[in-house]
């Protein structure tokens, strides 16, 4: 019956760069159900973190970069023969169960899981040109500042007012409008933290080391590359991705 397997065949491009992008799936009710704080719980980023860290680790890719619940990851070696069934399928439950494991492990939150739908997220791929991983990363950027910026207006309107009266409120408002509700509450998102603004990247970075010549005794120096997680993240440009060496 291989012949029934209509997509086990289809491969990703040989030619591009691929992004795989997973989502968390229904996880504004698994924010609901866990009490996280809005708009922004630390301890839910610092869990994604660590597990897009176990995904980097794994699959050593060029970058990882997160906001929300989306991981968007630039592979450097594209694997299972570039097959997007197999590369879909062990991505998304690689990281459902790196990421169960993380937040299991955290004793207030086992029984209200333990009890509730199994975490899942979904994957798919996306094959770029080299300008094109520029173009695409500033784009989840943006959408990670769009995220900021809605989230705290809505959930500072929610202090006071319902969530219908809240959305009524944010129709159609621009962005700038939206500074001023802010200020008005006495929020300036200037001074809020970077990862809020701009998200979370993974990539390895270059690092001195110190050891011992074990001919001469001597100490002496040399390079690795250590897994990086960048809290401080800047606007995303071309310089970035060169000096990271993120391109190829």
């Amino acid at each position: 019956m291989k012949e029934c397997e209509i997509f086990s065949s289809l491969k990703v491009p040989c030619t591009s760069n691929i992004v795989v992008r997973l989502d968390g799936r229904n996880f504004s009710q698994l924010s609901r159900k866990l009490e996280f704080e809005k708009p922004y719980d630390i301890e839910f980023v610092e869990i994604l973190s660590e597990t897009s860290y176990n995904l980097f680790k794994e699959f050593n890719p060029r970058f990882i970069y997160i906001f929300s619940d989306e991981i968007n990851m630039l592979l450097k070696d594209v694997p299972f023969g570039g097959r997007v069934e197999k590369i879909d399928s062990v991505m998304a439950s690689f990281l459902s169960g790196a990421f169960t494991r993380e937040i299991m492990a955290k004793n207030k939150y086992y029984k209200i899981l333990k009890k509730n739908t199994p975490v899942s997220f979904d994957s798919r791929v996306i094959p770029l040109s080299n300008k094109g991983i520029i173009a695409y990363f500033q784009g989840r950027q943006m959408e990670a500042w769009r995220n900021c910026l809605n989230g705290y207006s809505y959930w500072t309107l929610r202090k006071k007012h319902s969530k219908t009266e809240a959305m009524e409120i944010l129709h159609k408002k621009k962005s700038r409008q939206l500074h001023d509700l802010l200020f008005s509450e006495g929020i300036n998102l200037a001074m809020m933290p970077t990862w809020q603004k701009r998200g979370i990247g993974l990539y390895k970075k270059k690092i001195q080391v110190e050891g011992l010549n074990p001919l001469s005794q001597e100490k002496v120096k040399s390079e690795r590359k250590k897994i990086t997680i960048d809290w401080e993240l800047p606007r995303f440009d071309e310089n970035f991705f060169l000096e990271k060496s993120l391109l190829e």
